[in-house]
């Protein structure tokens, strides 16, 4: 089989119209030609950073997705579904994935559950991670979030970096904001990687601590044009992610745009591609080829640098994706779940009056981060949603066991009427949800409830919902049906007056406590700072 095109050849630095011979798998031969080509063949794009549970379909269904976008790899961190079902997520995301051609490279989650301090549905510890590193489709110790346990030398946590070192397997970081010299006794400890790095300042720290700096672009988390500049200053320590993204925006990009984006503005496109192909390839080393004689046969033809429109792609010297079509079939296996709570009542939503003021988590669009402001509670004997004022209650009810939910305010939604709930909640993924009534509240927990996992909307007399079938955060349909769905959902959110622009992902973080400053776990409101639990009236 050969292939023409203008090569890019990242290693030399150079482009020029070449032929590739493609045989058994690999690339047998790369040979100059004096003829001009049309269009242009670059590395298969790799994911540095990834949940691919975020995508709320199986590892099958992204993979259809993302070949028609360039991605022939994606190093992916399945902590989302073991936090559920454990070590059985996991095995089921390989397997789903091997269901086709592309190339899934697992981490083994090192923080199931990723706190202490909320309910989950599953542990994985030392033993079990021993157990994943031992395999040779595992190759990374996936982002360690509680880095106070590094810090303060918890024994479970030190252990587990330290069977990553036996393997000789690279370990992920997890650490926003930290600097100093708790970032230094972090680093040293042997964590190779940040993804949550949101200002040029503090990811030039982490890279002069040897840290390489994986620059997300998600649904939510979006870092990319606060750190674009690295790749005028340290490409080499430099990679690109998505971390979370959703069915909607898989749809219409994934690596391939934030490529032409970049190219686009000048950045030099060597150092570009080299992002997502050779960084990841050599940090967690990786089988998938680098357009050399003897790689894997893993290759992209686009039509333009400054564009990234992908005309074909191949993987493993299979020809996957041709010009709007994918070439490969795909089949979902039994779904898996683990759901055991009952449906709440209004009265489990009383908040009564004993204090002068209430902490508020304060929400952003785009940004993981929230603040802690105070809101006076007046004289009523109840505590209630201030629409006017944009503060609403928040609720998280435990999936896993039947318990009183936990119940807090949260400003930055807009919502003006309604409620919307989910039962995708980093990362214990506990039911949580956001409204201007307590009635609508219960509607649309309860519809979460009976679908046992899913999105739902309530305003009035209306419930709109989408059930995720496996494990509450997946389902087996296809993106695009996934996709549809969920911006209808969102759209309906909304014109309830949400003036968030991906509702349901900023909502997913809301329960995520190791991301700063103030978040809600089903057992209460959680200040990330001082990693502890607080109450709702301010003492």
């Amino acid at each position: 089989m050969k292939v023409s095109g203008n090569l890019v050849d990242i290693h030399n630095r150079s482009i020029y119209p070449a032929v590739i011979t493609v045989s058994e798998g690999k690339i047998e031969k790369i040979e100059k030609i004096n003829y001009s080509e049309t269009g242009f063949i670059i590395p298969g794009l790799i994911d540095a950073h990834i949940h691919i549970e975020s995508s709320m379909v199986t590892p099958g269904s992204f993979a259809i997705a993302a070949v028609s976008r360039g991605t022939t790899g994606v190093v992916s961190d399945p902590h989302e579904i073991a936090n559920i079902v454990g070590i059985d997520g996991i095995n089921y995301m390989i397997e789903d994935g091997k269901k086709t051609p592309f190339k899934f490279y697992f981490g083994a989650p090192s923080c199931v559950p990723a706190t202490d301090f909320e309910s989950g549905g599953a542990k994985i510890g030392t033993e079990e991670v021993e157990d994943l590193l031992k395999r040779d489709e595992i190759k990374y110790l996936a982002e360690m979030m509680n880095f106070p346990g590094v810090i303060y030398g918890n024994k479970d946590v030190l252990e587990k970096i330290a069977i990553a070192k036996k393997f000789g397997k690279p370990i992920d970081g997890h650490a926003p904001g930290l600097t100093g010299n708790s970032l230094r006794i972090y680093v040293n400890a042997g964590i190779t990687t940040d993804h949550e790095c949101s200002s040029i300042e503090e990811a030039i720290e982490k890279i002069s601590l040897g840290m390489k700096i994986i620059i997300r672009e998600g649904s939510a988390g979006r870092n990319l044009d606060a750190l674009k500049d690295l790749f005028r200053m340290y490409p080499e320590m430099i990679m690109l992610s998505s971390d979370d993204i959703h069915p909607e925006m898989l749809e219409k990009r994934h690596l391939d745009k934030l490529v032409a984006k970049l190219i686009s503005e000048g950045y030099d496109l060597f150092n570009v591609i080299r992002s997502v192909t050779i960084n990841p390839v050599s940090h967690y080393n990786l089988d998938s080829g680098l357009l050399r004689q003897g790689d894997s046969a893993d290759f992209v033809l686009v039509d333009d640098l400054k564009k990234m429109n992908v005309q074909e792609t191949w993987i493993s010297g299979e020809k996957v994706f041709d010009r709007g079509s994918v070439l490969f079939e795909y089949k979902p296996g039994p779904a898996i779940n683990k759901f055991n709570c009952s449906r709440i009542i209004k009265e489990e939503l009383t908040i009564k009056n004993s204090g002068n003021e209430i902490r508020v988590i304060a929400a952003f669009d785009g940004d993981l981060f929230t603040k802690e402001i105070t809101q006076e509670t007046g004289r009523q004997k109840t505590v209630e949603s201030d629409v006017k004022e944009d503060i609403l209650k928040i609720v998280v009810k435990d999936r896993y066991k039947d318990a009183q939910p936990a119940v807090a305010f949260i400003k930055g939604f807009g919502l003006t009427r309604g409620a919307f709930a989910s039962s995708v909640a980093h990362d214990s993924h506990n039911i949580i949800c956001v409204g201007t009534s307590d009635d609508e509240i219960v509607n649309a927990v309860n519809e979460v409830v009976k679908m046992k996992g899913g999105l739902a909307v309530s305003e009035g007399n209306l419930i709109k919902s989408m059930q995720l079938n496996i494990g509450g955060i997946m389902s087996d349909q296809p993106v695009h049906e996934i996709a549809d769905k969920y911006e209808s959902l969102s759209e309906l959110v909304k014109n309830m007056g949400c003036r968030m622009s991906a509702p349901f992902m900023t909502l997913s973080f809301m329960a995520l406590l190791v991301i700063p400053e103030l978040k809600l776990s089903d057992r209460g409101l959680f200040d990330g700072k001082k990693f502890c639990h607080v109450p709702l009236f301010v003492e």
